[in-house]
């Protein structure tokens, strides 16, 4: 891959595309939002000093990685000349559809278009752009940084030659990836793990426990690294809401549809620990207590 364009500059995108970049590929992010380029940008500076600082990393590769790493002022700077288009903005079917018949018309055939959607699926994306065939969720986890996993989702129209170059990027950015040839909202992970907060939510809201409590239960008992609510809370309670509302329109299925607390959460603004207001309160000095 020659470059790597990342469409979206939240907590997603921007470290989508400061990975590639720390891996050696030139990237380029855009975002129709400044100030939120702007705190990309200064989140990128900051992360790589620190990892200069903790001895990760040597003061050379931060000041390759920042020469690679190029903030666009356009959409169209942004993914041209890109091999892969990567696709990080909100959680919303209008926009990125919107966003991929524009991409389809600025990007040449050979462009993979990918969307780090969570719940919805490329081929509802490709039904708006050129050349389906070149259309296909990566799906990325939060923190990018750090997690090792992409999903690669493929639809149909999706040749032999676009999944190869697909997996051959996840390997390039030395990344594990997973194919799922079949689309289902939420691919592998997410359906695993709506299961089980399904199950914390209906503990919740039946008052049988509390949220610090279920959160504990997981860690311990069960021995995940986080519970379901601080998880929700790190990737998003917005993020888990829109996604989930997405699949309750799309299917129909009750069983999909955000419980009462998520959906009260979500209008209230307390969207995790971005805002500092989730399922749990995060003071500035707030330091994640084990268990959790």
């Amino acid at each position: 891959m020659n470059k790597v364009a990342v469409v979206g500059a939240g907590s997603m995108g921007r470290q989508i595309a400061l990975h590639c970049a720390l891996k050696g590929l030139d990237a380029s992010i855009y975002d129709v939002s400044g100030t939120v380029l702007s705190a990309a940008r200064e989140f990128s500076g900051d992360y790589l000093d620190s990892r200069v600082a903790k001895n990760r990393i040597t003061p050379e590769l931060r000041d390759d990685t920042i020469g690679r790493l190029k903030f666009a002022d356009s959409l169209e700077s942004c993914v041209d000349g890109a091999s892969v288009v990567i696709e990080a903005i909100i959680e919303d079917f209008a926009p990125k559809a919107t966003l991929f018949e524009v991409l389809g018309h600025l990007c040449p055939r050979s462009t993979i278009l990918a969307s780090n959607s969570s719940n919805i699926v490329g081929s509802r994306l490709a039904a708006v752009t050129e050349f389906p065939e070149r259309v296909v969720n990566l799906h990325f986890f939060n923190p990018v940084l750090v997690m090792d996993l992409v999903e690669v989702v493929l639809h149909p129209a999706v040749t032999p030659e676009v999944e190869r170059k697909a997996l051959a990027f996840c390997k390039e950015i030395d990344r594990t990836s997973i194919v799922v040839r079949k689309e289902v909202p939420g691919f592998v992970v997410n359906r695993i793990f709506r299961a089980l907060t399904r199950e914390a939510m209906n503990l919740l809201e039946g008052g049988f426990a509390s949220a610090e409590d279920i959160d504990l239960a997981v860690t311990r008992g069960l021995g995940h690294p986080m519970g379901p609510f601080y998880l929700m809370d790190v990737a998003g309670v917005d993020v888990t809401y829109l996604a989930r509302l997405d699949e309750y329109r799309e299917t129909g299925n009750e069983a999909a549809k955000p419980n009462e607390i998520l959906e009260r959460l979500y209008h209230e603004g307390r969207w995790g620990k971005k805002v500092g207001k989730g399922f749990y309160d995060y003071p500035e000095n707030f330091e994640k207590r084990e268990g959790r």
